[in-house]
């Protein structure tokens, strides 16, 4: 009889095992082994003895899949249903699952298919559900029903759609309105391609005039005026308007003067025009912002665009003008920190002081950078309500020995992320919110530093983890490289979070790599500077070479910028040009105004996130803070002047940065 432990019973075992230690098992002693089963098992190698090694390991259900899935085209039925079997409930059995069902489908085994199909989101397996009813007979009120929901997206669907879709049509189920209605909704997607294959199924007429709706969504022209007068052409209509307006707001509002009366637009038609027509002016503060923003109905507005209003006045100084704006906006928009705090700011500069101070006062009771900008001006502390992980040791120990637990962390240990995250996903949807902070303190602990960041929540209370969501690796060396430069070391550590989030492998679509996302072209000039040698793109990732690097490009940033580090930080986000033409434009701005009227939302929103965070690094770094109106202009103060930290009475509605 063997002696190897069935894998269920391991980890009922292990979880037994965290119940005494708090904590998931040390799996490390077996990785060996694990990682040479993947291998096999990725070449499709494994065999009985090589499974047999593993057997009682957590990971095996991956490893049964990974075999597999390599091998779906071939694999006997009863082998993959043993698997799924087995393995049921768990994230690998979903994983193979689908790969199970890709390969039925690409067979025509609708039998198949339909005795191991469940529920998925995914539109190809939606649709070839759809195919296996098919194929199988069934046709009755349900299957059209589903057909004809499947039927009414905007996005293309793929082919295995397409035998389902021509059944309804030749059942009646797909008549020309139900064409139209998708037209419809593909024209607002954007999918024009999309529009014009749609048309090849209405009347020879209808056709045409979808085909012209096409066009006029890619490049608005004149024949519009021409449409017959219906609520579809209007809506194409201020649709095409509306794309155009974002390429060019004159070429638009132009043409809306035509079209508008020959169409008949509603006042909700000519507002989404008008709307894209300021937006897309305003936001590059272009002549007549004020005037295309005053012609939007009311009814058209948004957050968005009472920011911008907000903002166009700003960018002329006209602090009068700017406080009409944030006083023109829903209560609860205006009741936001950061509007409570440029609306006292504005106040204050219009002599208002006594009401300038109640919303300061309100503001800083906020853990945000406008509530921090708030304490400076109230001489409030800054409001930090921590909270931390359960520290029940039932709780704690039912966690760390929860099987979805063990698997991520060990996938995440073994350096296989996207199974890792996968099993992470599913673990997530069945542990209760408290079970869900002690989860993401164990990902910690194995450097898994970005499920706090991604996967924490975002009630009020989820986001007062501040331990959990900024963490804090590497520090003796960003320490040192922040002294050797003169940098502050809360600030690098809010830099890196934000870049990262202190993820070392991290890598962004324009290649930046590694903790402070640094361009391998930045990092060998960065290098040449310091005459050290660069050891090519691949050294990004080694959490030392990129902190040393990191911080000596930030110097440069800051020297770049006059010492000012609110600079220094668009700068690094968004480059030097722009920051240039942000000081052409706005000179002699105060510092905050500088930042809200920046043009570019995300170094807009960066550069608030990067100095609130500083805040809660040098929470974690010393316990006070330096304050951010003299962190922002990259000024440190004497321990005396550092802002003290304190929890408003009442905390749990609190936002956080």
């Amino acid at each position: 009889m063997s002696r190897r432990i069935p894998s269920f019973l391991a980890l009922c075992l292990l979880a037994g095992a965290s119940l005494a230690q708090d904590r998931p098992p040390d799996l490390s002693g077996e990785r060996r082994a694990v990682l040479e089963a993947f291998r096999l098992a990725e070449l499709g190698q494994l065999d009985t003895a090589g499974r047999a090694r593993v057997a009682d390991h957590p990971l095996l259900p991956w490893i049964d899949a990974t075999q597999l899935r390599r091998r779906l085209a071939n694999a006997p039925t009863n082998e993959v249903r043993a698997a799924l079997r087995r393995h049921d409930g768990t994230a690998a059995a979903d994983w193979l699952r689908e790969a199970w069902l890709r390969e039925l489908a690409k067979q025509s085994r609708w039998a198949d298919f339909l005795a191991d199909y469940r529920d998925s989101p995914a539109a190809d397996l939606r649709c070839a559900h759809l195919a296996a009813r098919l194929a199988t007979g069934a046709t009755d009120a349900d299957w059209i029903a589903d057909g004809r929901a499947l039927w009414l997206t905007g996005e293309a669907l793929p082919a295995a759609c397409d035998t389902p879709f021509k059944s309804l049509q030749s059942l009646g189920q797909l008549d020309a309105d139900l064409r139209w209605q998708r037209i419809e909704l593909a024209a607002l997607a954007g999918q024009t391609g999309l529009v014009r294959f749609l048309a090849g199924g209405l009347p020879a007429g209808d056709a045409a005039l979808a085909r012209d709706y096409a066009d006029f969504l890619d490049a608005p022209h004149a024949r519009a005026a021409g449409w017959p007068k219906t609520p579809r052409s209007r809506t194409i209509a201020a649709e095409g308007l509306a794309r155009l307006a974002r390429r060019s707001p004159d070429a638009a509002a132009a043409q809306l003067a035509t079209l508008a009366p020959a169409l008949d637009f509603s006042e909700a038609e000519r507002g989404k025009v008008l709307y894209q027509v300021a937006l897309w002016t305003v936001a590059s503060y272009l002549p007549g912002s004020q005037q295309r923003l005053e012609a939007v109905p009311d009814s058209a507005y948004d957050e968005r665009l009472h920011e911008w209003r907000v903002r166009e006045a700003m960018h002329r100084r006209d602090d009068a003008g700017a406080l009409r704006g944030i006083e023109r906006m829903p209560a609860a928009q205006r009741q936001d920190p950061r509007w409570q705090y440029f609306e006292a700011r504005l106040r204050e500069r219009l002599g208002q002081h006594d009401a300038a101070k109640a919303l300061y006062r309100q503001a800083a009771t906020t853990a945000t950078f406008h509530g921090f900008l708030a304490a400076d001006r109230s001489g409030q502390p800054y409001a930090l309500c921590p909270l931390e992980p359960s520290k029940d040791a039932a709780l704690r120990a039912r966690v760390a020995g929860h099987p979805g637990l063990v698997r991520a962390l060990e996938l995440w240990e073994i350096e296989r992320v996207p199974l890792a995250t996968r099993e992470w996903a599913a673990l997530l949807r069945v542990l209760s919110p408290e079970e869900r902070k002690v989860a993401i303190e164990f990902a910690r602990d194995v450097n898994w530093y970005d499920r706090a960041v991604f996967t924490i929540g975002d009630t009020p209370e989820d986001l007062r983890h501040y331990s959990l969501r900024f963490p804090l690796h590497h520090e003796n060396v960003l320490r040192r490289e922040a002294r050797r430069h003169g940098i502050d070391p809360a600030w690098v550590a809010a830099q890196t979070r934000a870049e990262s989030a202190f993820m070392p492998n991290a890598r962004s679509h324009a290649d930046a790599r590694g903790l402070m996302q640094l361009l391998p072209s930045t990092a060998a000039r960065t290098a040449r500077k310091l005459g050290i040698a660069f050891g090519g793109a691949a050294s990004l990732y080694q959490p030392e070479t990129n902190l040393v690097l990191g911080i000596a490009h930030l110097r440069h940033e800051l020297d770049q910028h006059g010492g000012i580090a609110y600079q220094a930080i668009a700068a690094y986000n968004a480059g030097p040009t722009p920051v240039q033409r942000w000081n052409r434009d706005r000179p002699g701005f105060d510092p905050d105004f500088w930042i809200e009227t920046v043009t570019y939302k995300e170094t807009r929103d960066y550069v608030a996130r990067v100095l609130a965070f500083s805040v809660i690094y040098d929470w974690r770094l010393d316990g006070s803070a330096v304050p951010v109106n003299e962190r922002l202009l990259g000024r440190t103060v004497a321990k005396s002047a550092r802002r003290p930290f304190a929890c408003p009475l009442s905390p749990g509605s609190l936002p956080s940065p």
